[in-house]
């Protein structure tokens, strides 16, 4: 798997859809999975996983309705779908029960799933790392209001006028600017017959009741070790004040700032985020 080829070579059938997943990295080494936020998808994690990959067993997946994972009419792709799909995962890769826990690395709304399976699941995880999560309101740009505010509206568009507004969408989540083939990428699974439709019924279910659910259980986050909290000081789809709010009500959580990065911090400050991570996964 190389990062110019992302191909995700395994399946599994959840309860919202096929996900297809991959796994690198030496079957005895310590697992640690990354999760993708919205309207991303693994391959985000592309460089991160080849990385870590030389120390861990790293999980990557795509979650119900992103990426190379189903996408279809009527499915429940909603945070309380991903947060139970995520404990499906779990027990199907091994990582239950004592001693099997892995480090979980989660970016925007991934870290709401991964915060959720915990929290209202019973997930447990020996780390956990949250890069821009979508954990307090508000969330969201405007535009992410306006579309998931009607959805039913935004699906008819041309296909072509479609493509390039999700073009801008994708590409206001990056500080300094996406590489154009990398642009692309994130957006091609958006577009089309599936693809068209299922961007914007993934921000229509994105409700906030989902955050208010889990947000006033953050004290009972019960990790080894601190929570890392990884964020982008330019990022312009959360306030990276919610860092530091959000560090104050997860107990012992501490805080990265990455200067310069926007909110996909993967693209625009890879080795910076690189560091900060990997040395704390190292920890313990």
């Amino acid at each position: 798997m190389t990062a110019s080829d992302w191909e995700l070579d395994r399946t599994f059938r959840s309860a919202s859809g096929e996900v297809r997943w991959a796994v690198l990295g030496a079957a005895d080494a310590p697992p640690v999975v990354l999760l993708h936020g919205t309207p991303f998808s693994s391959y985000v994690w592309r460089s991160f996983a080849r990385g870590l990959a030389d120390r861990y067993r790293v999980f990557v997946w795509d979650m119900p309705g992103y990426g190379a994972s189903e996408k279809g009419a009527g499915q429940d792709v909603s945070l309380a779908a991903q947060g139970r799909v995520f404990g499906e995962l779990l027990d199907h890769w091994g990582l239950t029960g004592a001693g099997a826990e892995p480090a979980v690395v989660a970016h925007d709304f991934g870290g709401c799933v991964a915060l959720r399976a915990h929290l209202l699941h019973g997930a447990r995880y020996r780390r956990l790392a949250l890069v821009d999560p979508v954990a307090l309101p508000p969330f969201g740009s405007a535009g992410y209001q306006l579309f998931g505010g009607h959805p039913e509206v935004f699906e008819q568009l041309p296909p072509a006028l479609h493509r390039a507004l999700v073009r801008e969408y994708v590409g206001s989540a990056s500080g300094p600017g996406l590489h154009p083939a990398v642009w692309e990428r994130l957006v091609e699974p958006w577009c089309g017959e599936e693809g068209q439709p299922a961007f914007y019924r993934q921000i229509a279910q994105n409700d906030q009741r989902f955050i208010d659910e889990v947000e006033g259980r953050y004290g009972e986050v019960s990790v080894p070790g601190p929570v890392l909290i990884c964020w982008g000081t330019e990022d312009a789809w959360i306030p990276v004040s919610h860092a530091d709010e959000l560090a104050a009500r997860i107990p012992g959580a501490r805080v990265r700032l990455i200067e310069g990065a926007g909110h996909l911090v993967q693209e625009d400050a890879p080795a910076e985020l690189m560091g900060a991570v990997a040395g704390f996964l190292a920890e313990g």
